[in-house]
């Protein structure tokens, strides 16, 4: 086995971009070459806007007397939302956590969350994580590696088929690298095609941030002593030379990689695409912040005004644009396949509040409009970043459905597949303003304000061609207390309550309807809501 055995790094897992001078040269070239139309025009060009250091803020109800004007056009930007753009990524034993451990009887409100991000589609779910690396399938005579903390089983995979067999799911599934084991790696890809069904495997993951390998270790000895999956002087090359080894002993299916933690080796992406033309889904992981940073100084510290920043939302998506226009020169899809708000399983008072809700919402317009053609968010069982928690008991299951949920679910109603992106005009500042048009000709525009203490006022301009009917527009909310807020959070008018054993959040009744002035639709946004009319 290929480990080293040396004393832990200063500092915990860092996630951070743009740290080399390669990298900056790559990106900055490639940057030029992406459209500025879908970059800047989607998102009305908006800069940097520094938030007041505070957490937790009063909400203004009273805003500008001048209203802000926003116009959209009927200029389609992009591509069309590709199907499952919006999915989950799932640590192997959060399968079991999340599902139960009946496979006759999986658990029916993880299914209706899933269903409702994804209306009509089939889901892409990622099933790996840290956990790709911890786990196996015993593999005969051979003894268990000392880092595998999870064994996969008969259930675990009659589960997890019906799992995938109740959404029609196309899953990306992660193999054991660090393990150092071509064998290993072969006899759980056998076992996973086998007992889920070929039919439902989307791509196999070779490992799971080996960029970081060298850097944090795989497991303790028993009197604490780290051990590392690979030794101080691995890189891209050595990686790309085990990757091809590991496809080689791979059954011959689709798959999916680099899914690295930094941004270190990304400029070497096109030598690992022209390496393996049978990669066919490359992975990225991002965290905008991290709750294991114990410096507030920093500025992937983990806090609300933080997260409601422009870096950790257009910032993100400008810092992947780069490796998505390698991925598409080369012809392969491109996928976030692991995203969430902080690392180290996020931070309670930040990952767990209403901030978030805000943050995916905007992240993921963000994502799309630079072309991504996929997102995965993490998520495990008691996770501070869970979209939901679950509880099974003799009289079912039960769900606490957090606020990020209700941001994703908003994006999905906004966002449906096969709609594009409509260019907007709007100011600089922390509203953001998005539009798109879906295929049955609605248009959908929705308005973000991230100013945690002012409310604005806006005005909405829709294209003039196809043109809504007189108080054809409608408009939903999604609102909480305070960005600070953990609970009481509703879309359209609509919650999930504290606990709910039904998982559906049906649309407003009865929309708000809206009717336009000589200057366009007077909208009102609180501080740190968002809205979303629709035409």
């Amino acid at each position: 086995m290929n480990v080293c055995v040396t004393m832990p790094p200063v500092r915990d897992r860092l996630r951070r971009t743009w740290t080399t001078a390669a990298w900056l040269l790559v990106g900055t070239a490639l940057l030029a070459a992406l459209s500025p139309a879908v970059r800047a025009s989607a998102r009305g060009d908006v800069p940097a806007r520094a938030l007041p250091a505070r957490t937790a803020v009063p909400r203004a109800v009273a805003a500008a007397d001048a209203p802000l004007a926003v116009r959209v056009t009927s200029t389609e930007l992009g591509q069309p939302l590709p199907a499952g753009f919006l999915g989950l990524s799932l640590e192997y034993p959060a399968v079991e956590g999340y599902l139960g451990r009946d496979p006759n009887a999986p658990n029916p409100l993880f299914l209706a969350l899933v269903r409702a991000l994804n209306p009509g589609q089939s889901p892409i779910l990622r099933i790996g994580g840290d956990s790709t690396d911890a786990s196996w399938w015993p593999v005969p005579g051979m003894q268990r590696p000392a880092g595998i903390k999870y064994t996969l089983t008969p259930r675990w995979l009659a589960v997890t088929r019906s799992l995938a067999r109740a959404l029609d799911a196309h899953l990306i599934l992660g193999i054991n690298l660090a393990a150092d084991s071509p064998a290993l790696a072969a006899d759980e890809a056998h076992a996973l095609l086998a007992g889920i069904g070929r039919r439902y495997v989307e791509a196999l993951e070779i490992g799971n941030e080996a960029d970081v390998y060298s850097e944090f270790s795989w497991y303790q000895t028993p009197l604490g002593q780290p051990v590392f999956a690979r030794q101080p002087s691995y890189d891209m090359g050595d990686y790309i030379g085990q990757f091809s080894r590991w496809r080689a002993a791979l059954p011959a299916v689709p798959l999916a990689g680099p899914a690295f933690a930094q941004s270190n080796w990304m400029p070497q992406l096109g030598s690992l695409l022209a390496a393996e033309p049978q990669l066919a889904i490359v992975t990225f992981h991002r965290y905008p912040l991290r709750a294991c940073e114990h410096d507030p100084t920093f500025a992937d510290f983990a806090t609300i005004p933080n997260l409601l920043s422009d870096a950790a939302a257009a910032g993100l998506a400008d810092g992947v644009a780069p490796f998505v226009a390698v991925a598409h020169a080369a012809g392969r899809k491109f996928r976030l396949d692991e995203l969430n708000s902080a690392s180290c399983k996020g931070r309670a008072g930040v990952s767990n509040t209403f901030a978030s809700a805000v943050w995916i919402l905007d992240t993921l317009f963000n994502l799309a409009a630079v072309g991504v053609d996929g997102v995965n968010i993490h998520t495990l069982p008691r996770a501070r970043y869970a979209p939901f928690s679950f509880v099974h008991s003799r009289a079912g299951w039960r769900a606490r459905v957090r606020p990020l949920y209700y941001g994703m679910l908003m994006f999905a109603r906004a966002f449906p597949a096969g709609a594009r992106l409509l260019s907007v005009q709007a100011p600089a500042g922390p509203l953001k303003a998005w539009a798109t048009l879906a295929p049955d000709g609605r248009v959908r525009v929705v308005l973000i304000n991230k100013d945690p203490a002012r409310a604005a006022r806006v005005t909405v301009q829709l294209p003039a061609s196809p043109a809504p009917a007189p108080d054809a527009v409608s408009l939903e909310r999604l609102s909480a207390p305070s960005p600070a807020a953990t609970g009481s959070v509703s879309l359209g008018g609509e919650s999930f309550g504290a606990s709910t054993a039904s998982a559906l959040l049906p649309a407003s009744d009865d929309p708000a309807q809206l009717s336009p002035s000589s200057d366009g639709y007077l909208v009102s946004v609180p501080a740190g809501d968002a809205v979303m009319l629709t035409s």
